[in-house]
């Protein structure tokens, strides 16, 4: 049986793609770009609020680091004060989380999303869950697919690789697993297709969170 379960956080646990596109569209309005449709926003979140902006933007915008900054100040104002207008939990992610936790294992979450934005909606969302961690991105840790941020979450939890399973729904967060050595669980109801979690190697695929349990309790299918 495992003994730390480590979520990503947008596309896994919270549909949060509604305030990413409307935060996004409000920069690019703002500074006389053109937007985008909720639609294809999926594609262009993953790996950190920069990467996003720089996705978003005509390609030779995207090469002026001081377009990219402003955009960047102003989709961080815009999304501090809109981040929980429309996301929310996936169905049944709440009560998962609550009968991980009532059987005592250990739940931290790992996000590309910075700090202080991840901080704001799991408190919200998840106040009656005792997170052992809660990752975000800061500058002084790489984004994910980098393991460092698992590296600090398991040393903080004092659980061994072994004993861990990561749970994502792209091709990002198997690739971090897999770098971590630790087995990745990749889920269908997030932002990117089977397919991509094929490519990229997950241990198993599951199409509901109440199969989270299953593999908890069972390891991983053969």
């Amino acid at each position: 049986m495992k003994k730390l379960v480590i979520f990503d956080l947008d596309g896994t646990l919270l549909n949060t793609i509604k305030d990413l596109g409307a935060a996004a569209n409000y920069a690019l309005d703002r500074n006389g770009f053109h937007t985008h449709s909720t639609a294809s926003y999926p594609f262009f979140v993953g790996n950190g609020v920069r990467r996003l902006i720089e996705r978003v933007l005509p390609e030779d915008a995207r090469k002026k680091p001081a377009v990219v900054d402003t955009l960047l100040k102003d989709f961080k104002q815009y999304y501090n004060e809109h981040n929980i207008d429309l996301t929310k939990p996936y169905d049944g992610i709440d009560e998962v989380l609550r009968q991980l936790q009532e059987q005592g294992l250990q739940l931290a979450v790992a996000s590309n999303k910075y700090q202080q934005a991840t901080d704001k909606i799991i408190s919200h969302f998840f106040p009656h869950i005792n997170w052992v961690a809660v990752v975000g991105q800061n500058e002084d840790v790489p984004v994910k697919p980098d393991p460092s941020i698992v590296f600090m979450i398991l040393a903080q939890a004092r659980i061994a690789k072994q004993d861990t399973l990561f749970v994502g729904d792209s091709g990002i967060d198997m690739e971090t697993a897999r770098r971590a050595c630790v087995d990745s669980v990749g889920v269908t109801w997030g932002f990117r297709p089977v397919k991509e979690l094929v490519e990229y190697n997950a241990n198993v695929i599951v199409n509901r969170p109440q199969d989270i349990i299953d593999i908890v309790e069972n390891g991983i299918p053969l």
